[in-house]
């Protein structure tokens, strides 16, 4: 059978060998879906000419085969899938197999949600709580949000000034969305998170990234920043304590890119403060809107996944001007409407455990310190590695990149930070997350979000996997 159709006076063509295609499995190769004369077509423009397209091949259990051409768009032909993900399936496909993986990529911590917080959730559902809320959250959650940013943060926000979503990254994704134009600039200081450049992408915006060194403790240059900004700069993303540094930007650093921020009307930032509670004394923790003339200029975004332990619960929010705000909550909407009416009221009793999370979340930092101080040691010994003392989070991003270069038995040669980590989990069984994923090549990330049991046999099966690579002097 053969279905023939008319496209801009042009005949395409598409043969279906089979008239029923049950249960079909799909491949796909890139390639032009027909041939024609493309004359006949209106002039596409320079991004429509790039997004080539695909075919996929359709194969029935009778073994049947239908080639049919397809196409995305090139806003996510232009999105990268998460590195971070896909160590976390290689190593998931090896433990699956019988091997014993120590998995230190993903970023959760390995703490169970306090039990007063579970129990809000538990309730919600025995008493019905069960239905859709309002789109940006419930007033009661908004308004514990509210008191939480005033007490912890000196910032005075309004219900309406508050959008509680499905988790940060949608609060930051949407915020991207809403104030971005194609063509806008979005500065990303590198290191960064794995997804803010996909965000700006997905945007149709472009992501301009300005790099920092480990000397420096990962932290951005304000005269770098002044540089890099032009007409077209409309945001600059700042993640402190950092995702995946661990690095916590001092507030005098924070005061002078403030101050270049305050030059330019058009240039708004985005704080991502998940981590902000978990944090190493003496280091503390400033919201980037609570500095002069920025509480107008920042859209400052928060969750419950990282300090209350609640990553699967989904619950974030973003607080910002009105005018903003109320476009975030617009998108959202049309994406998801409002998020679980059992987390906010988890997070609510989350936010009602005292300054700063009180004790629960107190505990579970001085676990992590205790980790981070012996990765620390630990990694300091190793010759060759270079190594930024984190002050919050729970993520070491080491630089690695003397062992580049190295020529391994039955593995090959070692030529950047996803080889080294693919080395690693094959010698070492150890997974951890190259930092090409994050923006720097020469590191790698470890999360320490694990027991120090767990940590300290991470430790001695990479000392093991590197003494095949120690025989020649180190570059």
């Amino acid at each position: 059978m053969a279905n023939t159709f008319l496209h801009n006076n042009t005949t395409c063509t598409i043969s279906f060998p089979d008239k029923s295609l049950p249960a079909i499995s799909v491949s796909r190769h890139r390639s032009l879906s027909f041939s024609s004369n493309l004359s006949t077509f209106p002039k596409m423009s320079t991004a429509v000419e790039q997004n080539r397209r695909e075919t996929i091949i359709v194969k029935s259990k009778s073994d049947s085969e239908l080639e049919v051409g397809i196409s995305l768009s090139p806003r996510v032909n232009a999105v990268k899938p998460s590195r971070t993900v896909a160590i976390t399936d290689q190593a998931t496909a090896l433990v699956q197999a019988g091997v014993p993986v120590i998995r230190l990529a993903a970023g959760e911590p390995d703490f169970d949600t306090p039990a007063v917080i579970a129990e809000a959730g538990v309730n919600a559902i025995c008493e019905g709580y069960t239905r859709y809320t309002p789109n940006a959250g419930t007033l009661e959650i908004r308004q514990a949000i509210c008191h939480k940013l005033k007490e912890e943060n000196g910032l005075d926000y309004t219900p309406d000034q508050i959008v509680v979503t499905n988790g940060a990254k949608q609060s930051i994704t949407q915020a991207v969305i809403a104030v971005c134009s194609p063509g806008d600039e979005v500065i990303i200081p590198a290191p960064f998170w794995v997804s803010y450049p996909e965000m700006a992408r997905l945007a149709d915006a472009t992501p301009v990234i300005l790099p920092t060194s480990i000397s420096n403790n990962f932290l951005l240059d304000p005269k770098l920043l002044e540089s890099k900004i032009t007409e077209k700069s409309r945001l600059l993303i700042l993640c402190s304590p950092s995702n995946p540094t661990g690095s916590v930007y001092p507030k005098y650093l924070l005061e002078e890119i403030a101050k270049i921020v305050a030059k330019h009307p058009r240039l708004l930032v985005i704080s991502d403060e998940i981590y902000e509670h978990i944090i190493y004394a003496p280091t503390t923790h400033t919201s980037f809107a609570s500095l002069p003339r920025m509480w107008n200029r920042t859209l400052t975004v928060n969750g419950f996944s990282k300090a209350f332990a609640m990553t699967g619960w989904r619950l974030g929010y973003i607080a910002g001007p009105k005018h903003f705000i109320a476009a975030v909550g617009k998108i959202q909407s049309q994406f998801t409407s409002g998020p679980s009416s059992i987390s906010q009221k988890a997070g609510v009793a989350a936010l009602g455990l005292g300054y700063a999370g009180g004790e629960a979340v107190s505990t579970m930092v001085k676990a992590l310190r205790e980790r981070r101080d012996y990765l620390v040691k630990s990694f300091s010994e190793i010759d060759g590695v270079k190594i930024s003392e984190p002050q919050g989070a729970f993520y070491l991003f080491i630089d690695f990149s003397s062992y580049y270069g190295k020529e391994a038995e039955g593995f090959g040669k070692i030529e950047n930070s996803e080889s080294f980590c693919r080395y690693l989990l094959d010698k070492g069984q150890v997974a951890l997350v190259p930092g090409s994923a994050f923006g720097d090549d020469t590191c790698i990330r470890i999360s320490y979000a694990a027991s120090l049991p767990t940590l300290q046999a991470a430790v001695e099966n990479i000392k093991k996997a590197l003494i095949p690579l120690t025989s020649a002097a180190l570059v």
